[in-house]
């Protein structure tokens, strides 16, 4: 029941029901203002069957979320164009995990109805196993290794330990440190950008570890659903 509530409740924050003045009018900026931000692809607002833009809740909270960035934190657009990217990257995981869950909950029932066993699916991601030391990951993206040390103290990056306490780097923190220099350097975004930036990527990975790890779960409660299955005498024909 929570599981369908929540769906309902995300469903409703992505309908499209405000017109532009109104949506200009709830987050304080002029029309104009959204038209611009809707070719940059920062939001991406709904049209109606007259090809009216209708914004949603979920639109409102964008634009909430941009003018934070703006006003508040002083971050370029540049910069506000990699995180709301970042942004409808994560929303559009977060709607394909609903609709994958829907989808395997439906293979749970088809396949119990037909006993047939699915395929084992799941591994551990190799970018996340930490082996290089601090001297190796800043010669790999060109920087200095008291600058890894900063970033680490901002959170941008979470680099593992060994068990003497030495720090050690994945391919997917050298990735990280790869795409803060971009940031910094080519997009001359401020650190307040890339700490939003990196936030808002910790959060993907973390939603698509969760998708991958609720499908292994789905999976696995479908196998033992399927063994204690088989393990049942088959009905009897005759008449009771």
């Amino acid at each position: 029941m929570r599981a369908i509530l929540s769906k309902v409740s995300e469903e409703g924050k992505n309908r499209p029901v405000y017109v532009i003045s109104v949506a200009a009018d709830l987050v304080d900026m002029h029309p104009q203002t959204l038209r611009l931000y809707e070719r940059k692809g920062l939001i991406r607002p709904g049209r109606s069957s007259g090809k009216t833009r209708l914004y949603s809740e979920r639109d409102i909270e964008h634009l909430r979320e941009i003018r934070r960035l703006t006003q508040e934190l002083g971050v370029n657009l540049a910069g506000v164009e990699e995180v709301m990217r970042l942004q409808h990257e994560l929303d559009d995981l977060e709607d394909q995990f609903s609709q994958e869950i829907s989808r395997i909950e439906g293979q749970i029932t088809d396949r119990l109805n037909n006993r047939a066993l699915p395929e084992h699916a799941g591994s551990n991601d190799p970018r996340d196993r930490p082996v290089y030391v601090i001297s190796i990951a800043a010669e790999l993206v060109d920087m200095h290794p008291q600058t890894l040390r900063l970033y680490e103290r901002k959170g941008l990056i979470r680099p593992g330990r060994s068990s003497g306490k030495t720090r050690l780097y994945s391919e997917g923190d050298v990735e990280h440190l790869r795409e803060i220099r971009r940031l910094t350097q080519e997009l001359g975004v401020n650190l307040a950008g890339v700490e939003e930036v990196m936030r808002l990527r910790w959060r993907l990975e973390g939603a698509r570890g969760k998708l991958e790890r609720e499908i292994s779960r789905l999976r696995v409660d479908l196998d033992t659903h399927m063994e204690n299955w088989r393990q049942l005498p088959p009905p009897s024909d005759e008449p009771g």
